[in-house]
């Protein structure tokens, strides 16, 4: 009991006090200080509030840029994607399109066209189609009716092509234009230049004459064009004249070039 009793006196101070504070203040004799108190406040207040603001401004600023960062992440992955899948459309057209076009130059009904895709070039060019889809070496490789070059190494997934330009590379050709047509050999110029060579001085050969294969060989069909005559050079006291052939396609641009199978 005698614990209580300091309590409950504690309790009239405070409610004393309490009481008293509200009636100065319902007698407005409270204004002057609360005034003086609100003066000095009102700018901690303000300034917190000003404060609030913006750190609110910050992390909705933070928020904002996170979700464009993230937004902007998801829109990039998507033109990458529409980049990809519009290659691959553009990939698939000119394929279909080398398709109709190799087959009104060499009929599929007389060769056994394997198309294959140029995968890479050193000094041969390598393809994607290897023995497990027919292909075998010696084999020559068209586009149109033009000769890329022959199949010298196969695995079975990918080989290798010898181009004309290729040291290697020999084959029976023969030119035509309007002054005529001229019987040669064509070589290859360490991967660089390809000549005809072994030309009869009285056979006529002129700059802009197609060459084409004379088909002597096994596995190349007569009438593939080899080139175009780009330079005619004449020795005096040489027995033969040469002829210096420029491809008329670059193997580069070839999306889809094809095997003459068995």
């Amino acid at each position: 009991m005698s614990k209580l009793i300091p309590d409950f006196k504690i309790f009239l101070v405070a409610f004393f006090i309490s009481l008293s504070l509200s009636f100065l203040d319902f007698i407005h004799f409270l204004a002057i200080p609360k005034g003086f108190v609100f003066y000095i406040t009102n700018p901690i207040s303000f300034s917190l509030l000003q404060m609030d603001k913006n750190i609110r401004k910050q992390f909705y600023f933070i928020f904002e840029a996170r979700f464009a960062s993230q937004e902007n992440k998801a829109l990039k992955e998507q033109i990458s994607k529409l980049f990809a899948e519009n290659a691959k459309i553009k990939r698939d057209l000119a394929e279909k399109e080398s398709m109709l076009s190799q087959e009104k130059h060499l009929d599929p009904k007389n060769y056994n066209l394997i198309p294959a895709r140029p995968i890479g070039i050193s000094r041969y060019l390598k393809i994607d189609q290897g023995s497990s889809a027919g292909v075998k070496v010696g084999q020559a490789v068209v586009f149109n009716e033009n000769l890329v070059g022959k199949v010298v190494a196969v695995s079975e997934k990918a080989s290798n092509v010898a181009l004309l330009t290729d040291p290697i590379s020999k084959i029976a050709a023969f030119s035509q234009g309007l002054g005529g047509r001229a019987k040669g050999i064509l070589l290859g110029q360490f991967g660089t230049d390809i000549i005809v060579d072994k030309i009869l001085h009285e056979e006529k050969i002129n700059v802009g004459d197609l060459v084409y294969s004379e088909g002597t060989e096994e596995n190349l069909p007569r009438g593939l064009i080899l080139g175009r005559v780009s330079e005619v050079m004449e020795g005096e006291n040489e027995v033969f004249k040469k002829a210096k052939i420029q491809p008329v396609f670059d193997i580069r641009d070839l999306e889809l070039i094809f095997v003459i199978g068995e």
